[in-house]
């Protein structure tokens, strides 16, 4: 994967060095110890940008936030999978935080692809994400009682949604701007609105918005 103005062991630098300025502690994780991790991440960065309209496949761009953001994500995902240093992973999701303004914590399982519009205001719990979601600024997926949402393939969160406790949001779910779906689910192949009661309106999808985000 081309890394626009860096290679990867850069890269790896200029993690550590995003790290060091914002958390001057001791024991920050050497750059060497980054680098083992970036080929792997990279591999499921190039996954996910290939799969994204308005990205050229191939390519990273360090500068550009949301792929920086999904990388941080990727980054700290694949430290704890493969060395379950939770240091160095909880490090990189305050970084990701602290930039990005996201609550996406290392030990959640993202699907292969998904999309952030906007990533500030993004509080994510640990449910299970289907492939292909779409996420924009302020949407939530929370637990309730301990217990947290399903989001099947290709779902969509407007800024200022929630998905919260026993929900099912089935495939093709598009969540409209401001709806929260609490301990509900949605019949999949719709939209969902707000009803002025309180309750959900589900209405079937006339067009393919998918096309929008991903080639698949």
């Amino acid at each position: 994967m081309k890394i626009i103005g860096l290679d990867e062991k850069r890269l790896a630098n200029y993690v550590h060095a995003q790290l060091a300025h914002h958390f001057p502690i001791d024991n920050l994780p050497e750059p060497a110890f980054i680098g083992a991790y970036i080929p792997k991440t990279l591999k499921r960065l190039e996954r996910c940008v290939a799969e994204v309209v308005m990205w050229q496949p191939g390519v990273f761009d360090v500068l550009h936030s949301t792929q920086y953001c999904t990388f941080l994500y990727y980054l700290a995902n694949t430290v704890w999978r493969e060395s379950g240093n939770r240091q160095c992973c909880t490090l990189l999701f305050l970084l990701n935080k602290t930039l990005n303004g996201i609550d996406l914590f290392y030990e959640i399982e993202m699907p292969e692809v998904f999309f952030i519009g906007h990533s500030v205001g993004i509080v994510l719990a640990k449910a299970q994400y289907g492939n292909y979601l779409v996420l924009y600024q302020n949407s939530t997926v929370g637990k309730n009682n301990g217990i947290a949402p399903v989001l099947e393939e290709r779902v969509v969160l407007y800024p200022n949604t929630a998905v919260i406790g026993r929900s099912i949001v089935r495939r093709r779910s598009i969540i409209a701007q401001g709806v929260s779906v609490v301990n509900n689910d949605t019949p999949g192949n719709s939209l969902v609105f707000q009803g002025s009661s309180g309750g959900l309106i589900f209405k079937g999808i006339v067009r393919d918005m998918y096309c929008e985000y991903f080639r698949s």
